[in-house]
């Protein structure tokens, strides 16, 4: 066992600081790939173009969320096995994974080809929009094996403590992404299909990057071709601990279509404004990200190796370097939002929409960081049926019921924006209650 990367040894606050900031970084070169998608396209391709992108967002997580979930799902089963020095299970969690990832990436590549035009016309997708929409999307998922392959295979890595290589391979395909962002658009006028398909190429070389590594590493996470295969009772474990993740990512994206489409009945300037600021809050939710996916593993490995206590102070002290990060860069965020919309498109109805979900989200959005922390933490610690049932209920639920009840009473965007804040703090509330029940002696395996 590589013991380098192991969370259960050595100074809690380097561990879990050392796998965030690396995680942290992957993900700023990655939210700069994206945001160069959409700045490009805006600027060279216009409203429209950046409409269609946006409006394609939602609709593409609510796929492929449900995979990252099973990829998060199968990272605890193996973070578990890892801790617990179970060198066997861990090899036939690791090759069951990789099958499912295999299985789920030509499922995945199909889905999402076929349920694009009927889905985004639901979502009142505007008819100027939706022709573009519709190829953005089907580019996307036709190279679909490159992404689910990726997260397949960094969540094996992840769950070995290991945050440094997925950190190398995501600066290398934010490289290539911007390169081919800027030869197909910028430089041959291509559209938004190309932005699709440079960011089909970019996720299939850090996939294989990461599957190189995972061949030829000597630790028992190794990956030998010869024995992918699904294990029945390893496989319906990663399912288990996968499948209520992979949904609650789905229940989150579902709730953000009809809210989506809400906004769509806006128009344009609406979908470019609020999609140009979810990109921009993008960037503070690198935090949230980096530090739920340390806790996972963190709270994965010790509680395989029976380190109960540790397992709590790594907790509390990633829960406050969430919160301080998150009140920092909200802040940050509503000063320099307006500018950094306009880097997408100074058109000033664009902006006007998008400094109104500025004013409303930025210097709340610790809440955000506190549920996502929380849900990391009873992930890691086998519980994640309590946090699908906790965000199947604030987050779509009490979302859709809102947007489609109340949006005939009160017409206004500021719905749609008022909605975020308030089911985060419903979520946090609710998370930590189920975290203070919860006896984290009687998960040890």
């Amino acid at each position: 066992m590589d013991k380098s990367n192991l969370m259960t040894e050595g100074p809690i606050r380097r561990k879990l600081i050392s796998f965030a900031l690396n995680v942290m970084i992957g993900s700023l070169f990655q939210q700069l790939y994206n945001t160069v998608d959409s700045m490009i396209v805006g600027n060279f391709c216009g409203s429209n173009a950046l409409a269609a992108v946006s409006s394609a967002g939602n609709l593409v997580f609510l796929v492929i969320g449900f995979f990252i979930g099973i990829s998060v799902g199968s990272g605890v089963v193996i973070s578990n096995f890892i801790g617990a020095r179970n060198t066997e299970k861990v090899q036939l969690a690791v090759h069951s994974t990789v099958a499912l990832g295999l299985l789920f990436s030509v499922l995945l590549t199909v889905i999402g080809v076929l349920m694009a035009p009927p889905v985004l016309t639901l979502m009142k997708t505007p008819p100027s929009v939706l022709p573009e929409s519709i190829t953005y999307f089907r580019i996307y998922f036709a190279g679909a094996t490159g992404f689910v392959m990726y997260n397949t295979f960094t969540g094996i890595l992840r769950a070995a403590g290991d945050s440094r290589h997925p950190l190398y391979y995501l600066i290398f395909s934010s490289v290539i992404n911007v390169i081919l962002d800027l030869v197909l658009i910028a430089g041959f006028g291509m559209g938004v299909g190309a932005a699709a398909f440079a960011t089909a190429i970019s996720q299939l070389a850090s996939a294989l990057l990461a599957f190189i590594r995972l061949v030829r590493i000597d630790a028992d996470y190794r990956i030998d071709i010869r024995k992918i295969r699904f294990d029945a009772r390893m496989t319906l474990r990663v399912l288990h601990y996968g499948f209520p993740s992979g949904l609650q990512n789905s229940v989150m994206s579902l709730s953000n279509v009809v809210i989506q489409s809400f906004i769509n009945t806006f128009g344009e300037y609406a979908m470019a404004g609020i999609g140009a600021y979810s990109k921009i809050e993008g960037f503070a939710f690198m935090p949230i990200t980096s530090f739920a996916m340390a806790i996972t593993t963190f709270v994965g490995q010790n509680i395989g190796a029976g380190e109960i206590e540790r397992t709590k102070k790594g907790i509390r002290f990633g829960l406050g370097c969430t919160v301080i990060s998150c009140i920092i860069l909200g802040a940050l965020l509503m000063v320099f939002a307006a500018p950094l919309i306009r880097l997408f498109d100074s058109t000033p109805e664009v902006v006007a929409y998008g400094m109104g979900r500025a004013h409303v989200v930025s210097l709340l959005f610790f809440l955000c960081g506190c549920t996502h922390f929380m849900a990391a933490v009873l992930r890691g610690a086998g519980k994640p049926m309590a946090t699908l049932l906790v965000f199947l209920i604030c987050w779509c639920v009490i979302r859709v019921v809102v947007i489609l009840f109340c949006a005939p009473f009160f017409p206004t965007i500021y719905l749609s924006h008022w909605i975020y804040p308030i089911t985060w703090a419903i979520s946090t509330a609710t998370l930590f209650i189920i975290y203070r029940r919860t006896d984290l002696t009687e998960l040890h395996i």
